[in-house]
Parts: C-alpha cells; structure tokens; sequence
C-alpha cells in the first residue's frame, strides 16, 4: 500500500462513522421528484463545510427545451436547484465530475415497507470482512438510489482535502435534480452551465461492475377512441378497451419478437441468463371508470428501449407502422385511428468505448483493489438496461461510467444499502480522483 493509499484509506476508516451518518441523514429528508429543495439545501450545505465554491443554480426551461436531448419530467423547474462543488486543482491534470442524485421515487405504497421509509433504520448481521460497518444495512427511500452514492462522493472530496492531497485537475462534485424523470433539470442542465471534465462517474448503485452502456429508451401513449354507452344498452357503443386489447396483445408479442432478434453483448454481460437487451413494457393502461359504462376511450402507456444500432427516429416510425398494422384489422379504428403521442423519457442509447483510459484505469483502480475477506468477485465492464445521466456526457465528448454502493430494492419496499460498500465506494474515488485528477 503506497503512502497515498494509506493516508485516505486511513482517513475514510476513521471517519466511517461519519459517513454513515450523513448518509443516514440525507435518507430521512424526503426528496421525491420535484421536492428536492430540503435535500439540495442539505447538499449545498455540507459543500460550503468542504470549503469548495458552491454554485446553487435553478435550470433553465427555455434554454433547455432547445436541446435535443432535453426530457421534459413533467414537473416545473422553477424554485428547484442543482448544487455543485468544485475543489480547484493547481493546473496541469485531468479534471472529474462526481455525479449524483438527490430526487427519489414515491415510497408508495407505504404499507409494503417493513421499517419506515424515512426513518433510515440500520440494521447489523453477522459481518463478512472487516471492513468498518461490515453486514450493516441501511433501509430507506433512497438509501440504494442514490442518497449513498451522493455523501459518498462528498466524503471522496472531504478525505482529498483533509489528506492534503496534491491535485492537477478540478474534482466536480454535482447533486442533480429529477434524473428518476429524465434528468433534463439536473445533469444536462449542470453541463449546459459549463461545468464540463475529461471523466464523468455518476456514482449510482451498480457495484461492483462498472457500467458503460444502456439501450436508448421511449415512452409514449396510444389514446383508443370509442363510444360510451350505458352496458345495458351497450350493443349502442364502442367498447374502446376491446379495440385496444389487439393493440396491447401486438405490443406483448412485439416484446417477444426483439427479445429474441436483438442482443448486444455488453447489454447482457451483466445478467448473461436473460439474454436480454431491451424490453417494451405496457406499464399503463386506462379505460373506463364504471361497471356499467361502456367505456369511450383507452390509454396505453409504454417505455420501449432500442439498442445501439436502432434509431430514435426509426423506432417511433416502427411504432406508428405496427399500430397502423393493427388498426387495419378494425373497421372501427380504421375509421378513429388510434392516436399516438411521445412523451416523457427519451433518450438515444449510451455505448461508452470500454478501451477509453477513463474505464481502464478505474477498472485497475477496482482490481487492485480487492481486501482479505472481500468476497466479491473482480469487477468488469457491463451494460444495464435501464437509462442512466451519464447518456449526457456523451453528447459533451465526456467519458463517462456508472458505479457505486450496493444494496437491493430499489424503487421498491424495504430499499436499503449495505453501509460497509458505501465507505469503500467513498474510498475507492479518492483514491481514483487522487491519480486522475494528479498533476
């Protein structure tokens, strides 16, 4: 272990308690998209006590909106702010952005948790290594995605700072908004402001194989018109449920269809047993609000991913040929086409080169990195299948990769994150910071 390692790694031990604390601190202030204003005040906060030069900036809609690749979340971006950090370098080295994320999905319902979802309940069993909080869980809204990768990239800086340790190039520490809704407000915003590196880690809940790749990703709404009559006199109406369900059925098959066709190796290499690089999911579907009503329209809404290869442009011309396809059928819909709109998430897929020293380097870092009793396996490049912010540092000639704390359940009940992989994760990026960042 050289001197360097030894004196973060000393540092970040120490102060383990610390960062559990924080963690635990930042899980029970509620910041469901949209309400992250105590969460980022919190954030901003615990920045300015780094000594860093804070910016706490509101996005702007009507700069964003003229980006392409700008997600409208649904939810006004005024009285809301990103905060970011910058730990200035002497000049001379690579710089790096530390990304995370304050907004949380709902809670909802509350009834399936087991320990409240606020409370940032910790719970202790039997440890398998010895490392500082070693079989410690924390249970939380948040506490996986991604609350624990938020302080752990703050306890990254705070560990360089207080190590005196001599950086070239900038660390920038960034807290978005609304990336659970597309991340529009937050990280393109941050990179729209001008805060730009030479590596990008957004520190999401991915240990601990290191992510470089998702499927590019749609919604969108199919709106069936029929009419509504009283169900006693229903032979006077068009069930609009009914001629929707051939349109629900073509999309399940559809599904199937890509499943089987369309496989992109470093999509799967993180679950190679589900052989699967996208999915088309009908998450919702609306029809009627009464037994005895025919019901007079039908929403389906979908989130479809497509691979590298596919375009954002020829999927939704795809979409609009199958629907088509099957309206034909109907003399009903052929006669009312089904209306298609595009909303909400829409991203291009994300491929970050796997060679890029960015990636290699922080592979090396990782490998090396193994400790007695540590039992997980050496980390490699993977692929998810679901969107992530670092598809922005794409469009701004940024390396980017995901990887951080690990936990299960999240966006789900009883979401919790193991307290040990937390401190290591903070650990772990300053040590990589110190050598990317030296000069």
């Amino acid at each position: 272990m050289t001197n360097l390692t030894a004196r973060i790694t000393d540092w970040i031990h120490t102060h383990a308690d610390d960062i559990v604390a924080a963690t635990r601190e930042l899980v029970r202030i509620p910041s469901v998209v949209g309400q992250e204003a105590d969460a980022q005040a919190w954030m901003a906060e615990r920045m300015r006590a780094l000594g860093l030069a804070v910016d706490v900036f509101q996005p702007e809609r009507a700069a964003l909106q003229r980006l392409p690749a700008f997600v409208d979340s649904g939810f006004a971006l005024e009285g809301r702010h990103n905060v970011v950090g910058r730990l200035a370098g002497t000049g001379g080295g690579r710089s790096l952005i530390l990304n995370g994320h304050v907004d949380v999905v709902s809670a909802e319902p509350v009834s399936a948790w087991t320990r409240p979802p606020y409370e940032g309940v910790i719970e202790r069993a039997p440890a398998a290594s010895g490392l500082p909080w070693a079989g410690a869980r924390l249970f939380g809204r948040g506490a996986m995605d991604m609350k624990s990768g938020v302080v752990a990239n703050a306890d990254a800086v705070a560990a360089l700072k207080a190590c005196h340790i001599p950086l070239g190039g900038d660390v920038i520490l960034e807290s978005v908004i609304e990336e659970e809704a597309g991340g529009g407000g937050g990280t393109l915003a941050c990179f729209e402001r001008g805060y730009r590196a030479d590596g990008f880690i957004a520190t999401e809940p991915h240990w601990v194989d290191v992510t470089i790749a998702h499927p590019g990703i749609l919604y969108f709404r199919i709106t069936v018109e029929g009419r509504s009559a009283h169900a006693g006199r229903a032979h006077k109406g068009v069930n609009a449920a009914v001629e929707a369900a051939p349109i629900i059925a073509m999309l399940g098959a559809w599904d199937l269809e890509r499943a089987a066709a369309l496989h992109i190796e470093l999509l799967e290499r993180g679950d190679p047993a589900a052989r699967r690089s996208c999915h088309l999911n009908v998450g919702v579907v609306r029809a009627g609000d009464w037994p005895s009503t025919v019901p007079g329209r039908c929403e389906i809404e979908v989130r479809m991913s497509f691979v590298p290869g596919e375009t954002e442009t020829g999927v939704r011309e795809e979409i609009a040929r199958r629907i088509a396809e099957v309206a034909a059928h109907s003399p009903w819909l052929r006669a009312h086409p089904p209306a298609l709109t595009f909303f909400g998430w829409h991203a291009e897929p994300w491929l970050q080169d796997e060679a890029a020293p960015l990636v290699q380097d922080f592979l090396g870092l990782l490998a090396g990195a193994r400790l007695p009793g540590f039992s997980d396996p050496i980390p490699y490049a993977v692929g998810i299948t679901a969107g992530l912010d670092t598809r922005f540092a794409a469009l701004y000639d940024t390396p980017a990769l995901a990887w951080g704390p690990k936990g299960a359940n999240l966006h789900g009940a009883d979401e919790y994150v193991e307290l040990d992989t937390v401190v290591e994760t903070a650990r772990l990026l300053a040590l990589f910071a110190s050598q990317w960042c030296a000069g």
